[in-house]
C-alpha cells in the first residue's frame, strides 16, 4: 500500500514539472514562427521590388477637364406662402364650429361661432330705443322746420337718436368679432378648438393654408451670410416624393436670429400635377456657393496622403515601351459629394489609377486593359 502511493505521487510530480516544459517550449515555437513569418514577408517584398518584370494589374480613368460645383446643404421644410393661424378677434364660449379639417374655404367665410347671446339681447334693446327716438326726431324735426318749439329740443333730439345709432353700430362691430371668419382663401388643416371651449384672442382656433404658392423654407447659419444671395442656383430634394427640383433663392434675409444665429433663405416651388406639397414636409436645400465650368475632379477615395509629402495619386505612364505607375503630388481644392476638384497635378488625359493603387511604388510596372 505504501509502495503504491510513493507510486503516484512520483506521477503528480512529473506531471506538474513537464507542463511548464510545455508551455515555455510552445512560447519558443511561436516566437520562432513570428520571426521566420517577417523574414519570409521581408524577402517577398524585395524579390517583388527587385523584379522590374513582374507587372501589378491595375485600373485607370482617363481624366477629362469637366465643371463641378459646391452646394451648401441645409435641411429645410416645405411651407405655404400663405399659411396662417387664425384666432378669434375676442374671448368668447365656442357654440359651433361650421367646417371640418380638408374644407377648403374663401376669405370671409365663417369658420366658428362664439356666444354672443348677451350682445344680442342688448342689440334688441338698442333697437326698440332707436325707434322710439327716431320718431320723437322725426316730430322735432318737423316742429322746427316751422319754426316751432325750441332749437334745443331739437338738437336733444337729433342727439339721442345718433347716440344710439353709433351704440348698434359698435354692438354689431362686437357681435361680429364673435364669428371666427377665414382671412384667406386656402384649406383647413387644423382644428384645435371644440364647441364648448373658451376661444381666447391670440391663439389660433384654426389653420388654414393656401398652397397655390408653395415654398421651400430653411434656417442657414450665419458663416454663410456672406455666400447666399437671391438668384443664387438651389436644388430641392424631397426625399419623402423622391424627387428633386431646380430653382433660385427668392429671399435671403439679412437678419440674423441673435438666439440661435442664423437667417431665413426661401425658395418659391413651382406648381406641380405630380407632386402634393404638404405643410412642414421636409426639403433638402443645396446652395451653390462655388462652381468652377472647366476643372479636373475626383474622387477622393484615390486620393492618398503622406506625413511628409503631402497628398499624391498614381497616374499610368509610358516609358520604355513598359507602362509604369508614377506618384504624382496634387493641390486640392473644395470636396463635394465625394469628389475633390484639383488645382494643380493632373492634367487632361492623365490616366488615373483606380484600382490597385494602395501598393504602388513609384516606378512599378503595371498592366491594364
Amino acid at each position: 500500500m505504501r509502495k503504491s502511493v510513493f507510486i503516484l505521487g512520483i506521477l503528480i510530480f512529473a506531471i506538474a514539472c513537464s507542463s511548464p516544459d510545455k508551455k515555455a517550449k510552445l512560447g519558443k515555437l511561436k516566437k520562432e514562427h513570428d520571426q521566420i513569418a517577417g523574414q519570409i514577408a521581408a524577402l517577398e517584398k524585395e524579390l517583388n521590388a527587385n523584379d522590374k518584370t513582374q507587372a501589378t494589374i491595375v485600373s485607370i480613368q482617363p481624366l477629362i477637364l469637366q465643371p463641378f460645383d459646391h452646394y451648401i446643404e441645409v435641411q429645410g421644410r416645405i411651407d405655404g406662402n400663405e399659411n396662417i393661424g387664425v384666432s378669434p378677434r375676442t374671448a368668447g364660449v365656442v357654440t359651433r364650429v361650421i367646417v371640418k379639417e380638408g374644407d377648403y374655404v374663401k376669405k370671409g367665410q365663417v369658420l366658428a361661432e362664439l356666444d354672443a347671446v348677451v350682445l344680442k339681447r342688448n342689440l334688441s334693446d338698442l333697437q326698440s330705443q332707436l325707434s322710439f327716438v327716431s320718431d320723437l326726431y322725426e316730430k322735432q324735426k318737423a316742429l322746427w322746420d316751422q319754426k316751432i318749439g325750441s332749437e334745443v329740443q331739437y338738437l336733444t333730439a337729433k342727439n339721442n337718436k345718433e347716440s344710439i345709432e353709433n351704440k348698434i353700430a359698435s354692438l354689431k362691430d362686437q357681435i361680429s368679432m364673435s364669428s371666427i371668419t377665414a382671412p384667406i382663401d386656402g384649406t383647413v388643416e387644423d382644428i384645435p378648438i371644440k364647441v364648448g371651449q373658451l376661444a381666447v384672442a391670440g391663439i389660433p382656433a384654426f389653420r388654414v393654408i393656401n398652397f397655390a404658392k408653395a415654398k421651400a423654407v430653411a434656417d442657414v447659419g450665419e458663416a454663410y451670410s456672406s455666400k447666399i444671395k437671391t438668384g443664387d442656383q438651389v436644388k430641392i430634394f424631397l426625399p419623402d416624393l423622391n424627387d428633386e427640383l431646380q430653382q433660385k433663392v427668392t429671399f435671403a434675409s439679412k437678419f440674423i436670429n441673435p438666439t440661435n444665429r442664423t437667417f431665413i433663405v426661401e425658395v418659391e416651388l413651382p406648381p406641380s400635377a405630380k407632386m402634393v406639397y404638404r405643410a412642414n414636409m421636409i426639403a433638402v436645400i443645396r446652395i451653390k456657393d462655388y462652381s468652377n465650368p472647366s476643372t479636373i475632379a475626383i474622387s477622393q477615395n484615390f486620393i492618398q496622403s503622406s506625413k511628409n509629402e503631402g497628398l499624391y495619386v498614381y497616374i499610368a505612364k509610358d516609358e520604355n515601351s513598359k507602362k509604369v505607375a508614377h506618384k504624382t503630388f496634387i493641390k486640392s481644392g473644395v470636396t463635394y459629394n465625394g469628389f475633390t476638384e484639383i488645382m494643380s497635378g493632373l492634367t487632361d488625359g492623365d490616366k488615373l489609377i483606380t484600382a490597385g493603387y494602395k501598393d504602388l511604388y513609384d516606378g512599378q510596372v503595371i498592366d491594364y486593359k
